[in-house]
């Protein structure tokens, strides 16, 4: 039996907790391992209850969601965090890429679709929510503290821009492996030639470097 992802879920709101727990239920394979109202407390919780993946909200009192990553994000064994929120706010969601958010998700998504993309950022996938992504893109390449010279794709061999380009889709090392008839190993070989090659701190880089080099297409 496959064991169930562990959610740490961060929101200082009563009723959305409630609805996630509805949401993250053991039957649909998940535990919501704790729960905290605010990001100061998550780097404690992290530490107690060693979530697969936390799931943050970014308006919250005390220390937002954004800063809270950041700081949990500054360990090498932190989980992935996936941002949760209700604002269509660009510069908050670039924000949380910057701070090492392995992406982000619209309060209001239909259950499954929240479901799936916990399930991705747990797997170590990345998941950036497709009716948000082509802007925060361009708030993200904006910002002065993600500017630097951009890696030239024909540093990467022709199987390593195929791998890098499902990244931008969305897919996990299994649906790659899948798509491209090959081991799993093989895939997470590939990836980490494509993170060390293009200078990349993650798979949400990776989407974002994507969608900047046109394998990928922000519309769909």
């Amino acid at each position: 039996m496959t064991a169930p992802v562990r959610v740490l879920v961060v929101d200082d709101q009563e009723l959305v907790r409630a609805g996630l727990r509805g949401i993250l239920r053991s039957r649909f394979g998940f535990e919501i391992v704790g729960e905290c109202e605010n990001g100061g407390a998550v780097g404690a919780a992290v530490a107690t209850h060693r979530p697969d993946v936390v799931l943050m909200d970014v308006r919250m009192p005390v220390m937002d969601g954004v800063t809270a990553t950041e700081a949990l994000r500054r360990s090498a064994d932190s989980p992935p965090v996936l941002v949760l929120t209700t604002f269509d706010d660009d510069e908050v969601l670039a924000g949380a890429l910057r701070a090492g958010a392995s992406g982000f998700v619209l309060k209001g998504v239909p259950a499954e679709d929240l479901q799936r993309a916990v399930r991705t950022v747990a797997d170590g996938g990345a998941w950036l929510d497709p009716a948000v992504t082509g802007r925060v893109l361009t708030t993200y390449r904006a910002a002065p503290s993600t500017a630097r010279t951009t890696p030239e794709l024909d540093r990467l061999t022709a199987r390593e821009r195929e791998v890098l380009a499902l990244i931008g889709a969305g897919r996990s090392n299994a649906e790659i492996a899948a798509d491209l008839v090959l081991g799993e190993g093989t895939v997470k070989t590939h990836v980490n030639h494509v993170f060390a090659k293009l200078q990349l701190r993650d798979r949400a880089a990776a989407v974002v470097f994507a969608f900047d080099s046109g394998l990928v297409n922000p519309r769909r």
